[in-house]
């Protein structure tokens, strides 16, 4: 624990532990709704702990193996996209996937990325736990 001498940093030091306290909270609300109901792809990757970029990409190669073994998502639903807070206009289909249909589709998904490869250890330890 760090003992400061001025009052000020102690407030600092509070206000960054209060920050990490409410990213954890955010991030364990998110894995409890993936395990709780179908999601899509990409929060599935962002709730095991993969950045947004990897995210995406893996994400996209999870959609082409669901593709190549004609595997249906649990849900498929319309919602609106919005991008930097703007109004949407248009509806985009959403497929949402369980964890055990994530579990099927990494099995079978061999990325090349070393990236991507993270990224999958990291689905598969977020589906152990809850299989």
């Amino acid at each position: 624990m760090i003992h400061s001498a001025t009052p000020r940093a102690r407030r600092a030091h509070r206000r960054t532990l209060r920050a990490t306290v409410r990213t954890r909270a955010a991030q364990h609300r998110l894995v409890a709704s993936v395990r709780r109901r179908p999601r899509s792809l990409t929060t599935v990757c962002l709730a095991a702990g993969v950045d947004r970029a990897t995210a995406t990409g893996t994400a996209n190669g999870l959609r082409s193996v669901a593709k190549r073994l004609a595997l249906t998502p649990a849900a498929v639903a319309r919602t609106r996209r919005t991008v930097a807070g703007g109004r949407a206009h248009q509806t985009h289909t959403v497929t949402r996937w369980t964890l055990g249909q994530v579990q099927v589709l990494i099995r079978a998904y061999r990325p090349r990325k070393p990236e991507y490869r993270a990224a999958v250890t990291r689905l598969a330890s977020l589906c152990e736990v809850t299989a």
